[in-house]
């Protein structure tokens, strides 16, 4: 502390606390991880995965999975019929439940050690702050990468396969229908697969773990300060406070209310259904998933994509059905409404959200006393902000996932699953819905008195946080705390003047002639009288000499 204050005095930028840095990065990143890991835990406990094998490297994997990671599965199930090229399986999903309690974990904690640093901040300790938990993030994701891997051995004679019917050999009349001497050969089959055991695991891929997890954390932590409005950020950064925070707190706002609205949802449907642990359990893993599916899709931006096999069972239903057939046209919501009209509500849920956003945008923003031209800021900023939100979106929740064996817990053999947003759509979507809301927006804001009511203290131009290195001073003042008042400023007060602020004479401050008031006469008066006049002087010849002053000489 005391090195920081004397390179204050001395003009040079503030020395970089790497005590606060480091216990400040340490906390954040642990506590992101306690809450990823527990998260992770707790959904697939739920989801009975964990009967499957290990629970705790299936949950290194998945939070792995959750910031960017990759798992790639491999097992030898050439007993149950597949030969090795068919017995693969690759997953390009992200749990965005996990991520997502990580992120604002660690933001959280982040953003609170910036705004106990002070008032203002130095780009040299943000850029060291933020290094500091990159790295601590990275090194603990390797950690995750050694432990989340795992076999799980799938006994055949556990599969309770010797009571089928037909294992010791099939009726004839049922044999001789089967087509291409099926019959004969099925036998054998499920004989093998009663003395079969299979090896199933998965491991964490290292580099590209390492690698999706910087990305992750450094996506985090920018939209983290550019969405925070009472973080101080550098000088050369001010404009941010006044120019882009108040549309990006807007969006990602509406955004987070948006994965509750899901959450919500996941509880209703919990009522009265016979597995409600399992809707709980992935709605702890996915809830974001679906949710930020559905934003794009009700601002009308199409998706690609087919399924097959077990995999449909985990999209809503009418997507289920929709992605099961073979038409090769896009996803969008007047398809959808073909098999459910419903879904008109989910348009007109996505463009109440999208005003709502424009309100808060105008409502923290500075205002200006020209209405249209308030609109019009509000309007571009909020347009770019979700520009570019939206394609980020769609490319988070983009799935991909080719399945032959089991793994994690979950079943899917001959399964898939492609589902993918158009970026170049989001983007464009994105701008119109983002400047149409902005605009309108801030013109109900302005109707109401509501435009620049929570505007941050960082962005009104008064309370600007102060340079390091350039203390407040006489000729640089600090912001003043309330109005000036004439009566009790000394400064503001004429010297010359010998009446006061308030009406009331006062003294003066320096120097200047004072007339003395007649003093009154009379009887009863309590002045004295003045002293007689000296006498006249006498004739010439009188050389008296006057008496001497004892004081002038």
């Amino acid at each position: 502390m005391e090195s920081g204050r004397q390179g204050t005095r001395n003009g040079a930028a503030p020395a970089v606390r790497w005590g606060d840095v480091l216990l400040s990065a340490v906390a954040a990143v642990s506590w992101a991880f306690i809450g990823m890991a527990g998260v992770a835990a707790l959904g697939l406990h739920l989801l009975d995965a964990d009967t499957a094998g290990s629970l705790g490297p299936m949950t290194a994997a998945v939070v792995a999975l959750g910031v960017g990671g990759r798992v790639t599965p491999s097992g030898d199930v050439s007993a149950f019929g597949l030969d090795s090229a068919q017995a693969h399986t690759s997953i390009d999903i992200a749990p965005l439940g996990v991520g997502l309690v990580g992120a604002l974990l660690l933001s959280w904690f982040f953003l609170r050690s910036l705004r106990t640093a002070g008032v203002g901040i130095s780009a040299g300790e943000l850029l060291a702050r933020v290094g500091v938990v990159v790295l601590l993030f990275v090194a603990m994701l390797g950690g995750l990468a050694w432990a989340g891997h795992d076999i799980i051995t799938i006994d055949g004679s556990k599969l309770g396969l010797n009571d089928i019917p037909g294992a010791g050999g099939l009726p004839g009349g049922i044999a001789d229908k089967l087509p291409g001497g099926l019959g004969d050969a099925l036998p054998d089959r499920l004989g093998d697969l009663v003395k079969a055991e299979a090896k199933v695991g998965f491991t964490v891929q290292t580099g590209a773990t390492l690698l999706g997890g910087a990305v992750f954390v450094t996506g985090v932590l920018l939209i983290a300060l550019l969405a925070s409005r009472r973080t101080p950020l550098p000088p050369a950064l001010g404009a941010v406070h006044r120019v882009v925070r108040p549309a990006a707190s807007a969006l990602v706002t509406v955004v987070l209310v948006a994965v509750l609205a899901g959450l919500a949802a996941a509880v209703y449907a919990m009522v009265g259904d016979h597995h409600p642990r399992r809707i709980a359990g992935a709605a702890l893993l996915g809830a974001p998933n679906g949710v930020w599916i559905a934003v794009p899709l009700g601002l009308f931006v199409p998706w690609d994509g087919h399924a097959t096999g077990v995999l449909t069972k985990v999209l809503p239903h009418p997507l289920d059905d929709l992605l099961s057939s073979s038409s090769d046209r896009p996803v969008t919501p007047g398809r959808l409404a073909e098999l459910d009209s419903r879904v008109w509500l989910l348009v007109v849920a996505m463009a109440l959200m999208m005003l709502f956003a424009g309100v808060l945008t105008a409502v923290r923003s500075p205002a200006v006393r020209a209405p249209w031209g308030f609109a019009g800021r509000c309007a571009l900023r909020l347009g770019v902000v979700t520009a570019l939100t939206l394609p980020l979106l769609v490319w988070l929740t983009g799935v991909s996932a080719n399945a032959s064996l089991s793994v994690l817990g979950f079943d899917a053999f001959g399964a898939g699953l492609e589902l993918h947003g158009r970026l170049g759509m989001a983007l464009v979507l994105g701008a119109a819905w983002g400047a149409g809301a902005g605009a309108l927006g801030a013109l109900l804001a302005c109707a109401a008195g509501a435009a620049g009511s929570r505007v941050a203290p960082l962005a009104r131009p008064m309370a600007a946080p102060e340079r390091p290195g350039e203390p407040a001073g006489p000729y640089r003042p600090s912001a003043p705390y309330r109005p000036s008042n004439p009566d009790t400023n000394p400064y503001l007060k004429n010297p010359y003047d010998r009446r006061g602020g308030n009406g009331v004479d006062a003294a003066p401050t320096v120097a200047s002639p004072v007339t003395p008031e007649p003093r009154p006469r009379g009887q009863g008066s309590d002045w004295p009288s003045p002293p007689p006049p000296p006498p006249p002087p006498g004739p010439t010849g009188d050389r008296r000499r006057p008496p001497q002053d004892p004081y002038g000489g």
